[in-house]
């Protein structure tokens, strides 16, 4: 039988569709997360993130990922042997009203949802590597959609996607969870579920067995041309086709699982110590210095082996019952009286009755506003703890380095050697442009022209600043009040503050055309560009070949400290 050309798409496109959704609930086993630990390879690559998170998933989680490292995992907290994925999502605390102390809310349990949606795109297992972030861990507002009593939305057709919220479960909800007609300024907000809504609720979440949760949605379309780490690029929501609920991906894109995070922590545990509080605000802030939940988020690594993943896609329909119970489930199941666990490879106290937040994040939202700090820090959302407001040219980082079978530890010392200044026109050969030497000035502060940024920062002595909604004026009195001589604004909502930058590579003005969140008038760097403004006007570098060596120097270190007697390298 031959085929015409439209035929053929035609059979080819009835294969692929998908009538109505189902899923399969992937659960955890074991006592705890994986790890508790300031990492996130995802946004931080390489050092220690800017705040704490619960870490699920495979057991060679780090400070650097990639899926074929994850691969080779010795084990993962997930129940079907073959995902060696990783979740994480930041830490919860409590602020205890009597003392002001923080510590660790009791993390309960973690399910991840993998819905197979309704679709005429054929639905692919996640490509090996790929990462993905869902939510905002700079809101302190409502996010942008929300509404007292509104929908949530995971439709870019319909409106800005509202992908993270949090479930109080009650055995009612008279009182409501969360202050009827809050328009979110000093409290959360309901959605048009009881339940649901949009920050901390101010009431005890007692349900039998499920206490508060936090739900991130995740998009389920791939762009191949973006690539496995570009996570602000590589991913999107599919759009609603109008043909029976089904929602499909742009062309050229791949349909992947969508998944959903639901993760349970003990808040009712700890409900006799904050009574008094109850009905009246919230005791709960997140890792980030968030006292308000809006910036509830998640982070995933794809581990699969991707035969496995297309298998579950392909043929089951578990529910709630589990992903492990698939038939013809491949690699088989963990042993749910085991656990998976590894040491954090950042060495600090993160638990126990703590003054501040690790990573030294003032708390902020609400009562707090949106630059003070409730625990009595003064410190900074830094990517890695220096006390010292402007780093000497000399700073020491020390970060653990564990196995999973002995904790023994490894400590590796770095010494950031001192910088040579090199101007830009010493560089690249090019002189200083006019916006450069002669631009807009802030303060005391000069333009200096927009530079490309990359994962490892090219100004990293405050990263991400929590400002809650940046302009450049903003940022610049930021990095000045603490001894900074260089700021920059990225992606039209990120501060970053240093004294130079690592490397120099100008781009044109265009490519930092991003509206500041916090200014409409103004224009706040790019995708991966660095709108830089310094006293002088001109950028200075750090010496490349002067770090290129150090780096060398203290990459052989490690390597040779982390091999064990019989040679192998320490996971």
């Amino acid at each position: 039988m031959i085929f015409t050309t439209a035929a053929l798409a035609a059979l080819v496109a009835s294969v692929a569709a998908k009538e109505e959704r189902t899923f399969a609930v992937l659960r955890h086993y074991g006592n705890g997360p994986l790890t508790t630990c300031r990492a996130d390879p995802i946004i931080s690559p390489g050092t220690a993130s800017a705040h704490v998170h619960t870490v699920m998933g495979a057991s060679n989680f780090g400070l650097n990922v990639t899926g074929e490292h994850l691969r080779k995992s010795e084990c993962t907290t997930a129940l079907p042997k073959a995902d060696m994925s990783n979740y994480w999502f930041p830490t919860l605390y409590f602020k205890d009203p009597k003392d002001g102390k923080l510590e660790q809310v009791p993390f309960y349990y973690m399910n991840v949802y993998y819905f197979f949606e309704a679709t005429n795109d054929p639905i692919k297992a996640f490509p090996l590597g790929l990462k993905m972030v869902s939510g905002n861990a700079m809101l302190r507002t409502p996010p942008p959609g929300a509404g007292y009593g509104k929908g949530t939305n995971q439709d870019p057709s319909k409106g800005p996607i509202t992908a993270a919220t949090i479930t109080c479960p009650r055995p009612n909800f008279d009182p409501p969870s969360w202050p009827k007609g809050s328009d979110g300024s000093m409290a959360g907000m309901k959605t048009n579920q009881d339940g649901e809504g949009w920050g901390f609720p101010f009431q005890d979440c007692d349900a039998y067995a499920s206490p508060m949760r936090t739900d991130v949605h995740f998009p389920s379309c791939y762009n191949p041309k973006a690539g496995l780490d570009d996570y602000k690029n590589n991913m999107a929501f599919p759009t609603d086709t109008g043909d029976h609920g089904k929602h499909d991906c742009p062309e050229g894109w791949i349909h992947t699982p969508h998944i959903f995070f639901e993760t349970y922590w003990n808040t009712h545990g700890l409900v006799d110590r904050y009574k008094d509080l109850v009905g009246k605000e919230s005791p709960f802030v997140f890792a980030n210095g968030d006292a308000t939940g809006f910036s509830v988020h998640g982070d995933f690594v794809s581990g699969w082996d991707e035969k496995a993943l297309q298998q579950i896609i392909d043929n089951c329909n578990a529910g709630h019952a589990g992903m492990h119970t698939c038939p013809g489930l491949i690699g088989g199941v963990n042993d749910e009286s085991k656990s998976c666990k590894i040491e954090c490879p950042v060495e600090e106290q993160i638990d126990g009755k703590l003054d501040k937040l690790p990573g030294n994040n003032p708390i902020t939202g609400w009562k707090y506003g949106t630059g003070g700090s409730g625990s009595g820090s003064s410190g900074n959302n830094l990517a890695v703890d220096i006390e010292s407001a402007a780093p000497s040219p000399t700073n020491v980082v020390k970060q653990a380095v564990t196995s999973q079978a002995q904790t023994t530890t490894v400590v590796q010392t770095t010494t950031v050697q001192s910088t040579t200044t090199v101007y830009i026109s010493a560089v690249n050969g090019a002189k200083p442009t006019d916006a450069a030497t002669g631009g807009k000035a802030v303060g005391d502060f000069k333009y200096a022209g927009c530079y490309k940024d990359a994962s490892d920062r090219i100004l990293s002595g405050v990263i991400r600043a929590n400002l809650g909604r940046v302009n450049n004026t903003a940022c610049v009195s930021h990095c000045s009040s603490r001894g900074f001589s260089v700021a920059g604004t990225e992606y039209g909502g990120e501060c970053y503050c240093g004294n130079e930058l690592s490397k120099v590579e100008q781009l044109d003005d265009s490519k930092c055309s991003m509206t500041c969140d916090g200014d409409d008038a103004d224009k706040c760097g790019g995708d991966w560009a660095l709108s830089v403004y310094t006293k002088s006007g001109k950028v200075s570098a750090r010496d490349v070949h002067e770090e290129s060596h150090r780096r060398r120097h203290v990459h052989n270190h490690y390597m040779h400290h982390r091999r064990t007697p019989g040679g192998r390298f320490r996971r």
